[in-house]
Parts: structure tokens; C-alpha cells; sequence
């Protein structure tokens, strides 16, 4: 455990040390000595990022509120950090009580996104911890991992003890429980533990299924979200995160169809809280941290069946004291139909809309059932209350894309131009992924040239000075989709891609795309193949073996139905 004195000259050498700290208001600290079970909740990626996060600030809160478990937080540490760590030999350490990650008896991570996977072996490597499933030993902690980038568990299956594949609220403390049993029990062996877990439903360990090819694993679903675990007293960070707000999440799953969406399948199934619970949380939430601005979080805000009702009694109560209300990108028909009288009365300067694609021919396509001439009515609805920006999402390289969707894409931004001189247009474009469990899964990607190429068309025909343009670099999503798409060769690969010092792959100024493609050519693994082709149906795919809750033949379907829409 690191000393105070060292731990504050440490921090006297790096930027931004209030990523460090630990000592946030709100934050859970216990006596690890008395804890049953010790869980580091390992987010990889920076502090600003993870603690935006709503799934980690949910399990965090959750394990700590058993007063048996000690759950402690440990992120990404910024190459600064690193260096000086390494150089000095000081093992990665938790905020909370500054104890070593490898002390802990479970080291829990949350994986959002493909791209962190160096970033988790950055982790075990900076704890000491053995970074593949069998050079642990007994004495190791378990290392799980779960999250939206766990439906396709393979390229990390060589690093992760066990998967919780779903929703972890309840699953994790059936797997928790188990651990504790076997430890206290005077019988712990790891080996027949992860054999004991590997029966739990939603409960994914390699190890196991290599040896006895079981059944496919289904994930698990939270039924009851209405009297679910919610925390309301969310730690405050000292210093600015990507989302610095109250979150409340007022729905789980979408109504929704969108055909290349894959959390529509991970969470198909919707659920709501109650008009009477989500203020509830909000009224708490709000008391217990001090912040002044709330987001209500789910997949599409605007299906919620009480969502006007909710906004109006927030801005009853909280408007006048200065609260604003945060939304996710909304459904067009929705703010159409009832949201205009509201949005004078909303504290935010911005709206943002996902049209997805640029033509109704291609909305058609992905199952996006929006009108782009419903866009127009909406903005203008918004400007009328004030609101002087609109962010737009877009995707390029869909199915059976041609120029002309994107002209008109172009043309219907061009055109909002006209609607107010102060209106300002942010135009997010990225790059089509073909993601697992979804009806698209079987199509391949655009290739590199192409997708810059269509980019470059778009920047041309873009030029006002009120229209701004942010999009993801190609390669990253080539990436991006070569990672979420791969099976358990890709495992040698980020392995040989860390070693090369592959960092924060997400973030523009560490992406090495050279570093990556070495590593693929020295493992002998064609890193286009995962990508470019189509599948036919009944092709074998990496992630097979996971089932989302949505059949194969639904997922078939779907997928069939792109030829007759466009």
C-alpha cells in the first residue's frame, strides 16, 4: 500500500492529479482487513472517461452497498503516471485506499469499447498480475469482465478468467457469493470454482467452455427495473469528466428496430421506471451530489411513456433554481408531436438528432423509421425557444450506400441552413461497423480508400462557416471493426500490440495503426479478413456461442429485408 508522502510527491509530477485523488465527495471507503471480498472495479480507460460512465458508477455503488464487500476503483493511469511507476517499481494501486491491485480477490473490468483492450493488459501488467487466464495461480485474483464489448468474448478469452455476459446487477453477487463459499470454505481450488461458475446463466469462462463445449450462453436481463438498485448519493469528481452530471436512467432497451444498432439487441427487451421513481432518484440524486444539471439515460429518452411528464415536473420543481435538463439524441417524431412548448423552459443550448442516414432510402435500409423533412419542423421548433445549436449524427459506408444517399444528406444540411442565421449545425459523421448480434453482422465493411473518399465528398460540399464537421478517423474504425468482429486468434495479436506499446488506442494522439498491423503481420493473422468479405448465413461466426435473446433466424430475417428496402 502506498504511503501518503509518497503518494503526494508522486502526484506533484504528473497533470491532472485529481484522477488520482480518491477522496471525491460520495466516495465508499472500507476497511479492506474486514471485508469478505475485495473488488477492484477496473475501468481502461482514463479517470474523466470511466467515471462517466453509467455501468461502472452502477456496479460500484451496488457491491458497496453490501457491507460485506469492499468494492475500490482503479483506471487507466495517464503515461505520465506510467512512467513514473514503472521506473520506481510501484505496483498500480486502487483510489480509494492506494492498496495493490493484486491483493484484491476479484478484478472486475467494464469494457465499453474494443479499442481499451491494451489498456487492460496495461492494467494486469502495471499490477503484477499475470496477464493470461493460465499463468494465474491460486493466489491470483479472478479477473472477469462484462459490459457491451463482452457479447463477443473471444479476442480477450486468453486474458479473462470469466465473462458476465448481460446485465450484472444480479448475476454478479450469484458469482460473488460462489467465491466467497469456496474461500471461506477452507476448499478454495480455482480450477473447480470456474467449473462451479461456468453453470451460473449469463456466466462465460473460456477455460471450461473449451473442454466441454456446453450449450450457448445466455445473457442475463434484469426483469424488474422499476425496484432495481439504483444509486442516487454518485461519486462527485474534483475535476471536469466527459459527463459531469446527475445520471438517472429512466429506461433499459429500446422500442426501437434500427438494423445495425447492436445495443437494441443486448438490450432489446424495454423496460421504464416510473414517472413517481425517476423523480424520486432525481430528487435524490440531486440532494446528495449538488449538481445543477440532470441526464435521463436510456437507448431512445424519447420513448419513455411518460417522458413530457417527467421533463414538466422537473422543470416545476427545478427550474427556477437553476437545474438544467441533459437528453440523448431524441426521435424526431417525438419532439414534433410534444416537445415544442417545452423546450423554452429546458436549460440547454443544443439538440441533438440521429437521422443515421442521408437518404429515406437508406433510413429504410437500417430500419430508421424517421422522415428527414421532419427535421426541418423540429429545428425550427427548437430555434424558435432559443436553442442556437443542432447536432446531427450520420453514418457512412452502410449497406448498399450510394453518392446520391449522401448528396441528399448534404443537401437536407444545406437546406437547415436556411431555417435561422444563428443557427449553428455540428455534423458527427462515422464509419459503418458491421457489429456482432446484429441483422448487419453478415455484411462487410467499406474499405479504407472508400470511406475516406466519401468523407473528403462530404467536407467539399460542406462549407458554411455555421456547419462543423467531427468524424472518427477511418483507420480507427477499421480497427474498431476488425476487434469487435474477431474470434481468439485476435488474443496473440493485442497481446503482441501491447508489447509494441499500444496505448489508449481510442484517443488520436497515442494510435499507433503501424504498431497494430506489425502485430498482426508477426501472428500470421490477416486482420482484413475479419471485415471486408460477407458472410453467408450459415457461416460460423466468433461469437455464436453468446445468445443475446434474439434469434439466429429473427437476426436472418432482418438481415434479408435490406434488398427489399432499398
Amino acid at each position: 500500500m502506498l504511503n501518503q508522502a509518497k503518494f503526494e510527491e508522486i502526484l506533484s509530477r504528473v497533470q491532472r492529479p485529481g484522477r488520482y485523488l480518491g477522496n471525491e465527495w460520495n466516495v465508499v471507503k472500507k476497511d479492506l482487513r474486514n471485508s469478505r471480498l475485495r473488488f477492484a472495479l477496473a475501468f481502461p480507460d482514463l479517470y474523466e472517461v470511466g467515471m462517466s460512465h453509467l455501468g461502472f458508477k452502477l456496479i460500484y455503488h451496488l457491491l458497496n452497498n453490501r457491507p460485506d464487500i469492499a468494492c475500490e476503483r482503479v483506471f487507466s493511469v495517464n503515461i505520465d503516471l506510467e512512467k513514473i511507476l514503472r521506473a520506481e517499481a510501484i505496483p498500480l494501486f486502487t483510489l480509494e485506499s492506494r492498496a495493490d491491485i493484486a491483493s484484491f480477490d476479484i478484478i472486475g473490468f467494464s469494457l465499453a469499447y474494443e479499442l481499451n483492450y491494451t489498456n487492460l493488459l496495461n492494467i494486469l501488467d502495471m499490477a503484477g498480475v499475470p496477464l493470461t487466464s493460465s499463468e494465474r495461480g491460486e493466489n491470483e485474483p479472478i479477473v472477469i469482465a462484462g459490459g457491451p464489448s463482452s457479447f463477443n468474448p473471444e479476442p480477450l478469452s486468453d486474458f479473462i478468467d470469466l465473462f458476465i455476459i448481460g446485465e450484472a446487477e444480479e448475476v454478479l453477487f450469484e458469482c460473488i457469493d460462489a467465491v466467497i463459499a469456496s474461500k471461506e470454505g477452507g476448499h478454495y481450488n480455482k480450477e473447480n470454482l470456474l467449473k462451479e461458475l461456468s453453470h451460473i446463466e449469463g456466466v462465460y469462462v473460456p477455460s471450461v467452455y473449451r473442454n466441454t463445449n456446453p450449450p450457448t450462453i445466455r445473457k442475463r436481463v434484469i426483469a424488474d427495473l422499476e425496484n432495481s438498485f439504483y444509486p442516487t448519493k454518485q461519486i462527485v469528481p474534483y475535476i471536469g469528466i466527459v459527463h459531469d452530471r446527475l445520471s438517472v436512467e429512466i429506461m433499459r432497451g429500446c422500442p426501437h428496430l434500427c438494423r445495425f444498432c447492436q445495443a437494441r439487441t443486448l438490450y432489446h427487451h424495454k423496460r421504464e421506471r416510473s414517472a413517481r421513481k425517476v423523480l424520486e432518484l432525481c430528487e435524490e440524486g440531486l440532494k446528495e451530489t449538488g449538481y445543477e444539471e440532470v441526464s435521463l439515460l436510456s437507448l431512445s429518452s424519447g420513448s419513455h411513456s411518460h417522458i413530457i411528464s417527467i421533463i414538466q415536473s422537473i422543470i416545476k420543481k427545478y427550474y427556477k433554481k437553476g437545474v438544467n435538463i441533459s437528453l440523448p439524441s431524441l426521435r424526431v417524431d417525438k419532439i414534433i408531436k410534444e416537445f415544442p412548448e417545452l423546450l423554452s423552459n429546458i436549460r440547454i443550448s443544443g439538440l441533438t438528432l440521429a437521422p443515421e442516414a442521408g437518404s429515406s432510402r437508406l433510413r429504410s435500409v437500417i430500419n430508421k423509421g424517421i422522415d428527414i423533412d421532419e427535421l426541418k419542423p423540429a429545428i425550427e421548433a427548437a430555434v424558435k425557444f432559443g436553442w442556437k445549436r443542432v447536432k446531427l449524427y450520420f453514418m457512412i459506408g452502410l449497406p448498399t450506400e450510394e453518392y446520391k444517399d449522401i448528396d441528399e444528406m448534404i443537401d437536407a444540411v444545406n437546406s437547415m441552413l436556411n431555417i435561422d442565421r444563428r443557427l449553428q449545425i455540428n455534423v458527427s459523421i462515422s464509419s459503418f461497423i458491421p457489429k456482432p448480434h446484429t441483422p448487419f453482422q453478415w455484411e462487410g465493411m467499406f474499405r479504407e480508400e472508400e470511406l475516406n473518399s466519401r468523407l473528403n465528398y462530404i467536407m467539399e460540399r460542406l462549407t458554411a462557416r455555421r456547419v462543423k464537421i467531427k468524424f472518427q478517423n477511418t483507420k480507427v474504425s477499421i480497427l474498431e471493426g476488425i476487434i469487435s468482429r474477431g474470434d481468439m486468434r485476435l488474443g496473440r495479436v493485442i497481446l503482441r500490440a501491447f508489447k509494441k506499446g499500444c496505448r489508449f488506442d481510442s484517443w488520436s494522439e497515442h494510435f499507433n495503426y503501424g504498431a497494430w498491423m506489425e502485430a498482426f503481420k508477426e501472428e500470421g493473422v490477416d486482420p482484413y479478413s475479419y471485415i471486408y468479405e460477407k458472410r453467408d448465413f450459415e457461416a460460423k461466426l466468433p461469437w455464436d456461442h453468446i445468445d443475446p435473446g434474439i434469434t439466429h433466424s429473427h437476426l436472418i430475417s432482418e438481415a434479408k429485408k435490406i434488398k427489399t428496402s432499398s
